[in-house]
């Protein structure tokens, strides 16, 4: 059995000494605990179920657990999944019995949970089901896999996000006057950034950080204790549109090596990799277009390793992506075609449908000439008709003009024989 959340914090870490004592002070989480939201409503309301906290490391789930121990009436054990067996469920579960038949609840905080056998969780089935405790199970890993059925049916799973950096920030800066060192918001960004979301390896960063400063963290500070040069980087700044233009631009201009240094630096510095694969994305369409393409697939796959793995990992996908779109033939035609017609629809909004193509559903429709003349391209040989879809005042309109970059080029054949079709057998 682990230590009690309560015991004596002044010469634990930096993290022990700052863990909230109430959810007006917990970072983050307000899909849980904002004002009206589920599990604020349970523990203000002291109507604990069992339950089991997932979420990635540093989020809070031990903090939650400790508010939890401080507001209830219940009794409060802490067990770790690491170091204890069987034998000492059984102990914990005599003392909450004994705890029982004397009115007063048991809450048994279990971190990793995931980390039990079969045999381990089995033994909490039986207390949890009778009421003897409250269970509430702290996991990293997806509690579907790694909490048996039985034990998961029982409890109310609440899962935890990562912290924005935003939240981070507003814990470092309690950290700060814990310490009685300053640091300026900069250098309290770099270490949220640093930290990907994880609240505790922040604050033990600020803490390493904090011991080896006269009393100011610098930069030079964060950098020796990450081993990492804090390249210089401003997700809301200038630097931040300097270095995705770079990017952009160098993709354009198909320069590989350029592309892939410019994605380098935005990553190591911290920036989102979701933002540059989204804008990767806008760019496969954009700068590529039908030239290649492969290009949206490939750059939509990049996203998805992103999305899938995070940093590290998902850089290769991303510089792969990267590296194929500065290679491949370039046309913009897809964004003129778009940008072009753009300007005619907002300068024709008031344009009718064109009679002959509106869907004719009911009999009223039918009988002012909805649908009347419709040329159904399949039935005809080439499945190609001469019959117009614009607008009348638009009639003649050319909006998609490919160039002779890589498959535009066959693309291009088949729109002059489209054309060439269509003026041979207008009526």
């Amino acid at each position: 059995m682990a230590d009690s959340l309560f015991a004596d914090l002044s010469t634990q870490p930096l993290a022990a000494r700052m863990r909230p004592e109430s959810l007006d002070d917990f970072a983050g989480q307000e899909h849980l605990i904002g004002e009206g939201k589920i599990l604020r409503r349970i523990i203000d309301s002291d109507r604990i179920p069992s339950m089991i906290f997932w979420g990635p490391p540093g989020v809070g789930k031990t903090t939650l657990a400790s508010i939890i121990a401080r507001k209830t009436k219940a009794g409060f054990i802490t067990f770790s999944a690491v170091t204890g067996g069987i034998k000492e469920i059984r102990e914990i579960m005599k003392q909450a019995d004994s705890n029982r038949n004397f009115g007063t609840r048991t809450i048994v905080f279990v971190d990793e949970i995931h980390r039990f056998n079969k045999a381990q969780q089995d033994a909490f089935l039986p207390f949890v089901e009778r009421g003897s405790i409250i269970l509430i199970g702290a996991t990293t890993e997806n509690p579907s896999f790694e909490v048996n059925g039985a034990l998961l049916s029982r409890c109310k799973v609440f899962v935890l996000k990562p912290l924005g950096v935003n939240d981070i920030v507003k814990v470092l800066k309690r950290g700060l006057k814990i310490l009685g060192v300053n640091a300026d918001d900069n250098i309290l960004t770099v270490i949220a950034d640093f930290s990907n979301g994880d609240a505790r390896s922040a604050i033990s960063l600020l803490e390493m950080a904090a011991v080896n400063s006269d009393g100011i963290i610098t930069p030079e500070l964060i950098e020796q204790c990450t081993s990492r040069k804090l390249l210089l980087y401003d997700k809301n700044g200038e630097e931040h549109y300097n270095l995705i233009s770079a990017l952009h631009k160098s993709m354009r201009n198909s320069d590989p090596d350029a592309a892939v240094y410019w994605l380098a630096r935005m990553l190591e510095a911290g920036e989102d990799p979701l933002y540059i694969a989204r804008r990767v994305v806008r760019f496969a369409s954009e700068d590529v277009g039908l030239a290649e393409p492969s290009a949206l697939s490939m750059a939509i796959a990049a996203y998805q390793a992103c999305h899938f793995l995070g940093m590290p990992e998902c850089s290769v996908h991303l510089a792969q992506a990267v590296i194929h779109l500065s290679i491949v033939p370039k046309s913009n035609s897809v964004d003129a075609a778009y940008s072009s017609a753009r300007n005619d629809a907002l300068n024709s909004m008031a344009e009718p449908v064109p009679l002959h193509i509106r869907n004719a559903p009911t009999k009223l429709m039918r009988e002012l000439d909805y649908g009347k003349g419709y040329k159904y391209a399949h039935d005809f040989e080439e499945h190609i008709t001469s019959m117009e879809c614009l607008p009348e005042s638009l009639k003649g309109r050319e909006y998609y003009r490919p160039t002779e970059q890589g498959s535009e080029v066959h693309y291009r054949k088949r729109l002059e024989y489209i054309k060439s079709f269509k003026s041979k057998n207008t009526t």
